[in-house]
């Protein structure tokens, strides 16, 4: 097709012998991108040179000397800011691109010592006494301020899971999974008041168009915690009646999820709400047959049909409405 046009231009006298050449050559060695390759190069060389130092740091700790440490680490921090500040555009509240191809990750790799800076400094010389609360709260506020003011994704998922240590949580999926007190109250309404801050950050965000590309790290984050806090509390209060409250909220949360994902078009969001509510109505089941007394092996093999035969059932679900997506985007 575009040899064509090339032959058309030619013969029109709008290209000359040695131009149709050029682009012929052009379009028969088309250009390689490696910017994915790059980047995945350049964020594991951050990772790889933090865990390494940290190794080394490790390992000679006794000759090298804390106060030497704490002056590498120090160095580097300030080092990478330095540059950072000095190549930086000004602020805007729409998204900006990257002064230079390597500024995102020496802002990555600032960012990552000065928490560990901040972390070394209250562990070996309590530099916050006690008050551990501040001693969160300070890399939190600099982590958000970092991430706004250079906007980067990567820094601003640091500082919501700095929130959430602030806040006497971790929101990492695998502590989610492995942590033995989850289904305190305590902590479960902790998780839902950082959920209702995250999602009420979000919309914010949005509505107040400030770095509107930033919604979905909230949003993703907080659909997560309070669907998963509103499911621990079901559980939790199993035996209770306070458990129907649970699972009323999440079932309200998910259709409300559902509608304002499918306005936006967003197929990830309706899948974890659809995912979220299949859970707590599955819950619901089993506490029926359970109050119910409906035990035995016949009932428990009908039960096990009923979820297989539901699972699939969903996975059909979820793949029609990607298809109605897709083929709605097209009108």
């Amino acid at each position: 097709m575009k040899q064509d046009i090339y032959n058309k231009l030619h013969a029109e006298g709008l290209l000359n012998d040695d131009s149709l050449q050029k682009l012929k050559i052009r379009d028969e060695t088309p250009l390689l991108s490696i910017h994915r390759e790059l980047n995945v190069i350049m964020y594991l060389g951050v990772v790889l040179l933090t865990g390494g130092l940290g190794t080394l740091i490790y390992k000679n700790i006794d000759t090298i000397g804390h106060q030497a440490v704490l002056g590498i680490i120090a160095m580097i921090t300030v080092g990478c800011f330095y540059y950072c500040f000095k190549h930086k555009k000004p602020f805007s509240k729409q998204k900006m691109p990257s002064p230079t191809m390597g500024f995102d990750y020496v802002l990555l790799l600032g960012s990552i010592t000065l928490v560990i800076f901040i972390g070394y400094l209250q562990y070996q010389y309590n530099a916050f006494g006690i008050n551990y609360g501040l001693a969160t709260f300070v890399p939190m506020v600099l982590l958000f301020y970092i991430a706004y003011n250079f906007d980067h994704l990567g820094i601003l998922s640091m500082a919501i899971v700095n929130l959430g240590i602030w806040m006497g949580v971790s929101i990492t999926p695998k502590t989610l999974l492995m942590m033995g007190e989850f289904n305190t109250p305590k902590l479960i309404n902790t998780y839902l008041v950082l959920g209702a801050i995250l999602l009420s950050t979000a919309y914010l965000n949005a509505r107040l168009d400030i770095k509107k590309h930033f919604k979905f790290s909230y949003q993703n984050y907080g659909t997560h915690i309070v669907f998963v806090a509103l499911i621990a509390g079901f559980f939790h209060y199993f035996e209770q009646s306070l458990s129907l409250v649970y699972v009323a909220v999440v079932f309200t949360f998910a259709g409300y999820m559902y509608r304002e994902s499918f306005r936006e078009r967003s197929f990830y969001f309706i899948m974890i709400s659809i995912v979220y509510g299949y859970i707590a109505l599955c819950g619901l089941v089993i506490k029926i047959s359970v109050d119910a007394k409906l035990d035995g092996m016949e009932f428990f093999y009908l039960l096990l049909m009923v979820f297989i035969a539901s699972v699939i059932g969903l996975i059909i679900l979820l793949v029609n409405i990607n298809r109605k997506l897709k083929a709605d985007d097209h009108i």
